[in-house]
């Protein structure tokens, strides 16, 4: 490859990307082709301690903007440590979450708004994914997969909350129907993993 691909996985809590994440790990192995998996918050050592504080159930006294200030900050450095000098030398990087997560979680979710945009536009430093895969899924169907012990901070939120994050996909994949691809990820595994497959086919790398 002459240059790299970004593509980004999002979706709400309990749409089943941990498990589809696995599924596009084997497609590109299947082709020999190599990618590089990361996520967020974290992907470097000083993304996965800010994720430990941003998630840490102990921390309810955590505002919503210092929450939102967070997840810029430790996508500022996964920009510059990780993804970019990937996609520099020309490889594949996937990414479980990125920028959308916090326009839908804090823009919308927190009721934040406008300032999220503006803070992870400087944390970004104009890098998009070239694809993003939303898997959609009913927010009380989701929580519903996830056992209260594994719940982290966010998603022992309330229903309007993962309501607003849900509404919050939706919108952002309207503005930008170029780069999003919708996956109903009501289906069962494979149909989902089949869904995803036909839109990695019409990827040209």
């Amino acid at each position: 490859m002459d240059r790299g691909y970004f593509i980004s996985i999002e979706g709400p809590d309990g749409a089943g990307k941990s498990t589809q994440i696995k599924n596009i790990i084997k497609y590109f192995s299947e082709k020999s082709i190599d990618i590089v998996f990361t996520r967020e918050p974290g992907g470097t050592d000083i993304g996965e301690k800010i994720r430990e504080i941003i998630l840490d159930k102990e921390n309810v006294a955590m505002c919503d903007m210092t929450e939102a200030l967070l997840y810029a900050a430790s996508r500022a450095q996964h920009v510059h440590e990780k993804i970019r000098p990937n996609l520099d030398k020309g490889r594949i990087v996937l990414c479980d979450r990125y920028v959308d997560s916090s326009i839908a979680y804090q823009g919308y979710g927190r009721e934040l708004g406008e300032p999220v945009k503006v803070i992870n536009d400087y944390a970004i430093a104009g890098l998009k994914p070239d694809v993003t895969i939303l898997l959609l899924l009913n927010p009380e169907e989701g929580r519903g997969r996830i056992s209260n012990t594994e719940k982290d901070r966010l998603e022992i939120e309330k229903a309007d909350f993962h309501q607003r994050v849900y509404d919050g996909y939706i919108e952002i994949s309207k503005k930008e129907s170029n780069r999003f691809h919708m996956v109903d990820a009501s289906k069962d595994i494979e149909s989902v993993k089949n869904d995803i497959y036909k839109i990695l086919d019409k990827i040209e790398l």
